[in-house]
């Protein structure tokens, strides 16, 4: 049933909004954009400027739609009830402390939360296992099936990766649990001042640019690369950095997209980091509001294409309704727009691992 708020909603949530930020330092989840040197080292970012962090320029970043407020009400408060499954998602129950490591292993938790094995290293890429993405629990709330895993299954972690700093990819409350188990954490620059805020040690905790990496004490390089997007905890945008991430291990090359609309960008990694072995590249939560911060399904195909992936798997769907599209079209549109590229595609179900080299999983478990 859609939900048609008048005015008067709209005026108290604004409202609720502004007293939430005004108590910013007693809302710990919203974290703490950079300040200091913190700050004095952002702004010497080549890719900072005038305050904020830029995308690359791309030929059709003018015609970006702006979403009015009535259309935002009706985003957050007007989604048909086929943006959620209608029955608990099929997950498989895996001990994630035992898993082999001699080709690399990926288990997808749904949304974009995925971990990585491969020779005794643990990586953690996006944790959320709050079962909200909001500042505050029951804003937006995971999927029936998609909670199944938390902190308590994961195994000591080598490194957690970050993206970016929003809700649904940097979750405080998965982030503050993993704290004692985790040696290191790959983030963008200026999301380390989030993590600090929340009591990580600066000596955890690795920030990059695009194009710059950091090799893990086994010899597992992490380079950040470009993304499409943007960042921000509260009303004041992109003062932290977004990416995407190539992971070199062995003789295997893995790809994370993080966030992010279509772009060159995708044709560039592959042709300067490429081929890859897997690709993890977003698929989910798109709109006609957001055209160049998000992908449509067609068009992570295509990106997948662009990457020189082996195989792909589309991340950042199933376990979180932030658009208002059927919960599973992505991959209902993305099979079909795969094919017709000669991209192959696996689809495991939450919690089910992937042995990168094998062939895809193909199990249709999304119609439910």
């Amino acid at each position: 049933m859609l939900f048609a708020p008048k005015k008067k909603y709209f005026n108290l949530i604004t409202a609720a909004t502004l007293c939430l930020l005004t108590a910013c330092k007693l809302v710990p989840s919203l974290g703490h954009n950079p300040e200091g040197e913190a700050l004095t080292r952002v702004q010497q970012q080549p890719n900072y400027k005038n305050g904020t962090f830029k995308n690359l320029p791309y030929p059709d970043d003018t015609v970006q739609t702006r979403i009015k407020g009535g259309n935002m009400m009706k985003l957050f408060f007007g989604k048909p009830d086929s943006v959620v499954p209608p029955r608990q998602l099929p997950w498989v129950k895996t001990n994630l402390k035992t898993l082999p490591s001699a080709q690399p292993v990926v288990v997808w938790f749904g949304h974009s939360s995925v971990l990585i094995k491969h020779q005794g290293t643990n990586i953690l890429i996006d944790p959320v296992f709050s079962g909200n993405a909001g500042p505050v629990p029951g804003m937006v709330k995971a999927f029936k099936g998609a909670t199944h895993y938390g902190v308590n299954d994961m195994p000591p972690i080598d490194v957690v990766i970050i993206s970016h700093d929003h809700y649904d990819h940097l979750d405080y409350r998965t982030l503050k649990k993993l704290r004692k188990q985790v040696k290191k954490v790959i983030v963008p620059v200026g999301v380390g001042s989030h993590l600090q805020y929340w009591g990580y040690q600066p000596s955890q905790i690795i920030e990059l640019n695009w194009h710059q990496s950091h090799t893990l004490p086994g010899g597992i390089s992490i380079t950040a690369t470009p993304a499409r997007h943007r960042s921000n905890r509260t009303l004041e945008g992109n003062k932290t950095l977004w990416a995407s991430y190539v992971i070199k291990t062995g003789n295997y090359k893995l790809f994370y997209s993080g966030d992010g609309g279509y772009g060159h960008h995708f044709k560039t990694i592959g042709t300067q980091y490429g081929p890859f072995d897997l690709a993890l590249v977003e698929c989910g939560q798109y709109s006609p509001n957001w055209p160049h911060s998000h992908m449509h399904p067609t068009q992570t195909a295509r990106a997948a294409q662009d990457l020189q992936a082996r195989i792909m798997q589309p991340v950042h769907w199933a376990k979180f309704a932030e658009s208002s599209h059927v919960w599973n079209d992505p991959v209902r549109q993305l099979l079909p727009a795969a094919q017709q590229l000669g991209v192959e595609v696996s689809v495991p179900r939450l919690g089910e691992p992937y042995v990168v080299g094998s062939p895809a999983l193909h199990k249709v478990w999304w119609e439910l």
